[in-house]
C-alpha cells in the first residue's frame, strides 16, 4: 500500500488533476475533503469520453399520449453532459468509489479490484479517512507472499 498518496480536491481543476496524474504517473488519483475524507475518484477512463459518446446524443425518447417517454436513463445522458463540460474534479470523479480498509484481506481486497475494474482503490479508515491507495501489484505481491 502506498501510504502516502497523491491527491486531489473537489475543486481541483481538472488540469490539476491531470498534472498530478502525469507527474506521478497514476491511472487515477483519489480525492479527499479538506478533512482527509475519501469523497471520490478520478480515473484517465473519468477524464476521457468514448467517441460513440462523444456527440452528446439526445436519449431516444418515444412519444406516448402528448408526452415525451425516454428510452433509455436520462442519468446516462447527465453524467455524459457533466464530464464533458467539467471544469472541477467535482464534475469529474466517481463519487463514493469502492474502497478497502487498513485490516483487509489481500485476497477480499483483489476481489474488490477485479471487480471494480479499477486497477487502484483507496484504503480508508472506519470514518472515511484515506490512508493510502492499494494497487494491483500491491496485491500480486501480497497474495504471492502468502
Amino acid at each position: 500500500m502506498d501510504s502516502d498518496p497523491a491527491t486531489v480536491t473537489a475543486d481541483s481543476s481538472i488540469e490539476d488533476v491531470v498534472r498530478t496524474l502525469r507527474e506521478h504517473e497514476l491511472p487515477g488519483v483519489p480525492v479527499v475533503d479538506g478533512e482527509g475524507h475519501c469523497v471520490g475518484i478520478v480515473t484517465e477512463r473519468d477524464l476521457v469520453l468514448p467517441d460513440d459518446q462523444g456527440d452528446l446524443h439526445l436519449p431516444h425518447y418515444i412519444e406516448l399520449f402528448g408526452g415525451l417517454v425516454p428510452l433509455e436513463p436520462l442519468q446516462h445522458f447527465e453524467d455524459r453532459l457533466r464530464k464533458a463540460f467539467a471544469a472541477k474534479a467535482s464534475d469529474m470523479m466517481t463519487r463514493d468509489p469502492d474502497t478497502v480498509g487498513p485490516d483487509t484481506p489481500a485476497s477480499e481486497a483483489a476481489h474488490r479490484v477485479h471487480d471494480s475494474g479499477h486497477n487502484r482503490l483507496p484504503v480508508v479508515e472506519d470514518d472515511g479517512r484515506l490512508v493510502g491507495v492499494v494497487t494491483r501489484v500491491d496485491l500480486l505481491g501480497a497474495l504471492a507472499s502468502q
